[in-house]
């Protein structure tokens, strides 16, 4: 018997390609192409899946049952075309996790920071629990063996459910959490009131009956509490607020206060599923973080001494989350030198939250700005990059480091730490894209230690391709 084919349009994210690897292990045959090679579509090849690397109108199996492709594919994409001319069943991504998501007793869990946490926190503590849930996270977890999947064998799927492009929406769950509600995806949504009702729409998918996490610490999910009350009324729902769990404060191995606010989340959702503290607690305990979520990489060698420091990668690229993160570090390491590096994501975003991007980094010592990583698709381009899939945008982030340092040097407050200093307007950094770039960030770094030769460490963070340069800068 032949299997159902299903390829995947951009199968490199990391959403659709635990979707993939939703449908390979459930006997599908599988293919998929994306623009490059990555860990992930390497990954996915040795898994049993044909990989195109590039886009053409003959990557597309004969006979295809599905194509699901990724938000990011434009309606002119050769393999989309050539599928809707065949008459093949065509889905976005959402919508078919939407479908997927209806075969199962779904956990959704949502909001604007702190999503691919929380969904593992979760999704250990049913482990733990003998729930055995399915998961599709948009991270890698150790204890999925560097997977972005989990292949269960209950009725129970937890999902990272995100708002870009109202993709949640697709989703019918019988629990949902929203950890919090911000200024995000400002590219596809007009204001935070639009970001707000679409977040309302959410919660009035999930089932009747159902279970609502609500983060009652978040100012912007407060605000909307009498609107809530009404929605949980009328579709029978079970409504829960948490705050920050003093209990969780004393066990839970991950800095930062926002890790606090996860794990109490995940706390409050065990809780009615009536899985005992004992439990978990001891798989919060067990945590120790996931893929480019403050994960330790490596350590550099300082040149012409022998001091190593070590080097951190992180995917926070919004200012709230900037903040948490950076503030988190400097829990973790109260007396060290934190020379953060960071590639803002997106120009779209940083127009947008310029003003917030000014106050996110006053917990490093250093900041080394890189150009923005700009995505097309994403992006209002001009026609000289429209052929470029990713390009590097020097002038707005230029633009950002003198605005930096003009708010450092009227900062009636300057943050001073016990064993520390702060950052100051001679403490930023912008570094233009070259092929030299490795070259450039290691001398950069290398002066900053060895002029103030204490402990230190490096974080690596943004949502781009500044992974690759981590990889770079520990060989």
């Amino acid at each position: 018997m032949n299997k159902p084919k299903v390829h995947f349009i951009g199968i490199g994210g990391i959403g659709t390609s635990a979707l993939a690897r939703w449908f390979l292990n459930s006997g599908h045959q599988v293919s998929g192409s994306d623009i490059s090679s990555s860990e992930i579509t390497n990954s996915l090849k040795k898994e049993g899946v044909k990989i195109f690397i590039g886009h053409r109108s003959r990557n597309l199996p004969e006979s295809v049952d599905l194509v699901i492709h990724s938000a990011a594919i434009p309606k002119n994409n050769p393999e989309l075309i050539k599928a809707r001319e065949s008459g093949a069943p065509v889905k976005l991504y959402s919508e078919a996790l939407g479908e997927l998501s209806k075969k199962y007793k779904t956990i959704a869990v949502s909001g604007a920071h702190g999503k691919s946490t929380t969904t593992a926190l979760l999704s250990l503590v049913l482990i733990k629990a003998g729930f055995d849930p399915t998961v599709i996270i948009g991270t890698k977890l150790k204890e999925f063996g560097d997977n972005n999947f989990r292949n269960g064998k209950s009725r129970y799927l937890v999902l990272e459910a995100d708002e870009y492009h109202k993709s949640f929406l697709n989703y019918s769950p019988f629990a949902a959490v929203i950890t919090n509600i911000d200024r995000e995806h400002l590219d596809y949504y007009k204001n935070l009131t639009v970001i707000k009702n679409v977040f309302l729409k959410f919660i009035k998918n999930v089932l009747p009956g159902g279970i609502l996490i609500l983060n009652k610490e978040d100012k912007k999910i407060l605000s909307l509490k009498n609107k809530i009350k009404k929605i949980t009324r009328e579709n029978d729902l079970k409504a829960y607020w948490y705050g920050k769990n003093e209990k969780i404060k004393k066990i839970i191995q991950i800095p930062g206060e926002h890790n606090i606010s996860n794990a109490s989340a995940v706390y409050t959702l065990s809780k009615t599923l009536d899985i005992k503290d004992k439990i978990i607690f001891n798989a919060l305990s067990k945590y120790r973080g996931a893929w480019r979520r403050m994960e330790h990489r490596g350590q550099l060698k300082i040149k012409n001494c022998k001091l190593k420091i070590d080097v951190y990668d992180d995917y926070a690229h919004h200012p709230t989350e900037i903040k948490a993160t950076l503030s988190a570090f400097r829990q973790k390491y109260p007396r060290s030198k934190i020379i953060c590096v960071f590639q803002p994501h997106q120009e779209e975003r940083l127009k947008a939250l310029f003003v917030d991007f000014i106050k996110s980094f006053d917990d490093a010592d250093n900041l080394i700005l890189l150009d923005i990583y700009k995505v097309k698709g994403r992006e209002k381009v001009s026609q000289n990059n429209a052929k470029n899939a990713i390009s590097k945008s020097p002038s707005l982030s230029k633009k950002l480091a003198i605005s930096i340092k003009t708010h450092l040097k009227h900062a009636k407050n300057a943050k001073k730490r016990p064993f520390r200093g702060y950052l100051t307007p001679n403490g930023v950094f912008p570094i233009n894209y070259s092929k030299s770039l490795v070259k450039d960030l290691k001398t950069t770094i290398n002066s900053l230690i060895t002029d103030s030769p204490k402990n230190g460490i490096i974080v690596m963070m943004g949502a781009g391709d500044i992974y690759k340069l981590t990889d770079d800068l520990i060989k």
